[in-house]
C-alpha cells in the first residue's frame, strides 16, 4: 500500500492507521502522500469524518479515532506523537498482556508497548504496593463511619410560610448497626476482595497534548483508603513504576492534585515506528480485529442507461473507504453495487430500441449492437413517452413482457445493462474502485412474492386503497395519519422497500449453500435523504422476524454535493454534473497547474507527468470528500480542493 502506484487507494483510507503509513512516507523522504498534513484544524476534520462514518460500526475503529489529539507544530515528534500513540494503544494483546508486563521479543506486534501496556504495569505496580484486602478494609471501614451530609431546604420564592412549616421536619433516624453487624459487612468486603486490575489503573489518553500521552488517575481514587493523600500516594505510584517503565517513557509527572502523565521518549517512538513499517506484514503494528464479522457494504448504486452523475461521488468514495478500512482490520467484507436494472422505465427503453435497434432484441446480434450516448437514448425514448400515446401504451406493455421472461425483452434490457456497466466501469477504474460486486435490483425479482406473502401472513402487510401497505408506530403523515410503507402497488407493481426486504432476507437469513450471505452486519451507503426510508424498512425487517437481534442493519447517511454558491451542483445550463465530467475537469486544472510550473511551459506532458497529473486531480477529489464532515452538505470547489494551501490533498 505504501507505493506510490496506490497512492490514490492510500488517499481513501482516512484511518489513523493509514494516516500513521502516509507519516511513514516523511522518514522515507517521499512527501507527495496527499495526507501528509499537520495542524489542529487538519486532524480534527479527519476526526469528524472518521467519527461520523463509524457511527454506523466498528468501535475499535472508532476509539482509535477519537483518542487522536491534534498538534500545532510541525516537528517531527509532533506530528507523529498522536498517530503513533493511538496505533501503539491497540498493539498489546490481552493473552500477551496477562503473561507478562514486560513487551516479548517473539513477535513485532508484542514488541510495541502502548495504553493497554502501562494499564498492566500501573496494575503491577499498585499490587505491589498495596494490598488489596486492607484497601478494600478501609474503603468499607470509611463507608461505614462516614457521616451523612445534611440536606440544605432551599426557599423557593412565593411560598407560602405556612405550607413550608406543614413538612414533615426529619425522617426517623434508622436503627444503629450492631457491632456484629459492621464487623460482618467489613469482614465480607476484605473476603471479596481482588487483586488489583488493569480497569482499577484508571489509565486514559490524555485530553491535552500538553499532558503527555496517557493519564493516569489511581491515586485519586486510592489516597483516602491507603490513608494519605492523593499527592503522597501518587509519588509512591510513581516510585514503584519508574524502573517498570524507563526503557519507552519520560519520567512520570505528576499534575494538580494528584494525576499522573505519561510521556513517551521521542527515542522509543522513533524506534517503534522503524517497526511498523518494516517488521509488520505490512500491518504498521496494529492486530486484527479478534471478533471478525462477515459484512455487506451497499454503495454506489448508478441507474442502468443513466450516466453516473454527482450525486454517486460520496456514495462511490466512502462506500469504498469503509470497505478498506473494515477489510484491513480483518472483516470478511462483500461489496455490492445494488444498481437501478428495473422498473417501469425499461418497457419505455425497450420498445425504443425495438423500433430504433431491432438488432438488441436478439441475444446473437445484440453484443454487437453500439448504442451510442446512453443518456441521449433515454431521453428520446422519454420524449417519445410523454408525446406519443400509442408509445405509451407499447412501453407499458413493455414492463409486462419484461417481468414475464419475454426474450426479445430480455435481450433489449441485457444490451442495455452491459452498455451500462461499460461507462461505469471507466469511471471506477479512474476512482480505483475494486472488488465492487453487482447485484442489481432485478437480481431479487424471484423473492419478492414471498417478501409479500410472509408479512401478509404475520398480519403486518395490510390493504390499504388498492395497494399492499405496512404501518410502523411511531411513523406519521404530517396530518397525524399513520405513514404507509407500501410494498405492492395497486397495479401489482413492487416498491423500492419490498426490494430491500427481499436483499436483507438475501443477505443475512439466507445459508450460503444457497447463495446466501449470513452477513452480520449490512452497512447502506446513501444520501440523508433517504433516512425514513432506511428506519422503517430496517423496522419492518425486525419486526417480521427477518433479521434478529445480532444482525445489524445501519444506514450510512451523507450530506449533498452543493456548487460554491451553495445551491444544487449544476452545469450553467442547469443539468445535473456528470461524474466523468467532474473527474476530468479535476484532473485538466491539476494538469494545467503543474504546467504552469514547469521550466519550459510549452513542453509537452511526459506519460509520467500525466500519471501525476491524474493522481493529484483525482486524489484531490477524494480527499475533499473524505475531510468534510460525512452528514453535513460541502460546496464542491475546484479552486479549493487542489489548492496548494490548506487542508487538502495537493499541501
Amino acid at each position: 500500500m505504501m507505493g506510490n502506484n496506490n497512492l490514490v487507494v492510500m488517499m481513501s483510507m482516512l484511518s489513523t492507521v493509514m494516516m500513521l503509513s502516509r507519516r511513514s512516507c516523511v522518514v522515507a523522504g517521499r512527501r507527495n502522500s496527499p495526507a501528509f498534513v499537520a495542524g489542529v484544524h487538519r486532524q480534527q476534520q479527519q476526526q469528524q469524518f472518521a467519527t461520523g462514518v463509524f457511527t454506523v460500526g466498528s468501535n475499535q475503529l472508532q476509539q482509535q479515532q477519537s483518542n487522536q489529539r491534534s498538534s500545532s507544530t510541525w516537528g517531527s515528534s509532533s506530528l507523529l506523537r498522536p498517530q503513533m500513540t493511538t496505533v501503539l494503544s491497540m498493539s498489546t494483546t490481552a493473552e500477551e498482556q496477562e503473561q507478562s508486563v514486560e513487551p516479548s521479543s517473539s513477535s513485532t506486534t508484542s514488541s510495541l508497548v502502548g495504553i493497554d501496556w502501562v494499564r498492566e504495569v500501573v496494575a503491577t505496580a499498585l499490587n505491589d504496593i498495596f494490598d488489596p484486602k486492607e484497601i478494600a478494609k478501609n474503603a468499607a471501614t470509611a463507608k461505614l463511619d462516614g457521616k451523612k451530609k445534611k440536606k440544605k431546604n432551599k426557599k423557593k420564592k412565593n411560598v407560602d410560610e405556612s405550607a413550608a412549616n406543614d413538612k414533615p421536619e426529619e425522617e426517623e433516624q434508622k436503627p444503629k448497626m450492631s457491632e456484629e453487624e459492621r464487623n460482618s459487612i467489613i469482614q465480607a468486603a476484605i473476603d471479596a476482595a481482588q487483586p488489583f486490575t488493569t480497569r482499577d489503573a484508571m489509565v486514559t489518553p490524555a485530553t491535552k497534548p500538553e499532558f503527555g500521552d496517557y493519564q493516569c488517575n489511581a491515586a485519586m481514587s486510592l489516597a483516602k483508603s491507603a490513608g494519605l493523600n492523593p499527592r503522597e500516594c501518587a509519588t509512591k505510584i510513581v516510585d514503584q513504576l519508574r524502573p517498570l517503565i524507563q526503557e519507552y517513557m519520560e519520567e512520570p509527572e505528576i499534575a494538580g492534585p494528584g494525576f499522573i502523565n505519561f510521556k513517551f521518549k521521542e527515542e522509543y517512538l522513533s524506534q517503534a515506528l522503524g517497526v511498523m513499517v518494516t517488521e509488520s506484514m505490512g500491518r504498521l503494528g496494529v492486530p486484527e480485529a479478534g471478533d471478525k464479522k462477515k459484512i455487506v457494504v451497499d454503495f454506489s448504486s448508478p441507474n442502468i442507461a443513466k450516466e453516473m452523475h454527482v450525486g454517486h461521488l460520496r456514495s462511490t468514495i466512502i462506500g469504498d473507504t469503509l470497505s478498506n478500512l473494515l477489510t484491513f482490520s480483518g472483516h470478511d467484507v462483500l461489496r455490492l453495487n445494488h444498481v437501478g436494472d428495473w422498473g417501469t422505465q425499461f418497457g419505455m427503453l425497450v420498445e425504443h430500441l425495438r423500433d430504433e435497434f431491432p438488432q438488441a432484441l436478439n441475444k446473437e446480434t445484440a453484443k454487437d449492437v453500439e448504442l451510442g450516448d446512453l443518456v441521449t437514448l433515454y431521453k428520446a425514448a422519454k420524449k417519445r413517452f410523454d408525446a406519443d400515446d400509442d408509445f405509451k401504451v407499447r412501453s407499458r406493455e413493455g414492463v409486462v413482457k419484461l417481468q414475464a421472461g419475454d426474450k426479445e425483452a430480455l435481450a433489449a434490457w441485457e444490451s442495455l445493462c452491459a452498455a451500462s456497466r461499460v461507462e461505469y466501469q471507466k469511471i471506477y477504474d479512474v476512482l480505483n474502485i475494486v472488488g465492487l460486486n453487482e447485484r442489481g435490483e432485478s437480481f431479487y425479482n424471484p423473492y419478492l412474492l414471498n417478501v409479500i406473502e410472509d408479512l401478509e401472513g404475520q398480519g403486518l402487510a395490510v390493504e390499504s386503497e388498492g395497494a399492499t401497505a405496512v404501518f410502523l408506530d411511531g411513523y406519521t403523515n404530517r396530518d397525524g395519519s399513520p405513514l404507509p410503507m407500501l410494498v405492492r402497488k395497486s397495479d401489482g407493481g413492487f416498491n423500492y422497500a419490498t426490494t430491500d426486504l427481499a436483499a436483507i432476507r438475501h443477505r443475512v437469513q439466507m445459508e450460503t449453500s444457497d447463495g446466501g450471505e449470513k452477513a452480520d452486519r449490512v452497512l447502506y451507503v446513501t444520501d440523508a435523504g433517504q433516512s425514513q426510508h432506511f428506519e422503517m424498512v430496517f423496522a419492518a425487517a425486525k419486526k417480521a422476524g427477518f433479521v434478529t437481534d445480532s444482525v445489524s442493519l445501519e444506514h450510512v447517511p451523507f450530506g449533498l454535493v452543493q456548487g460554491e454558491d451553495g445551491k444544487k451542483f449544476a452545469t450553467r445550463s442547469g443539468d445535473t454534473v456528470k461524474l466523468k465530467d467532474l473527474l476530468d475537469e479535476a484532473v485538466r486544472i491539476a494538469g494545467e497547474d503543474m504546467k504552469s510550473r514547469m521550466e519550459n511551459p510549452d513542453e509537452d506532458f511526459t506519460d509520467a507527468i500525466a500519471d501525476v497529473a491524474k493522481t493529484v486531480g483525482i486524489g484531490a477529489v477524494k480527499y475533499a470528500d473524505l475531510s468534510m464532515n460525512r452528514e453535513s452538505n460541502y460546496k464542491f470547489s475546484y479552486g479549493r480542493m487542489l489548492s496548494l494551501n490548506g487542508n487538502t490533498a495537493p499541501y
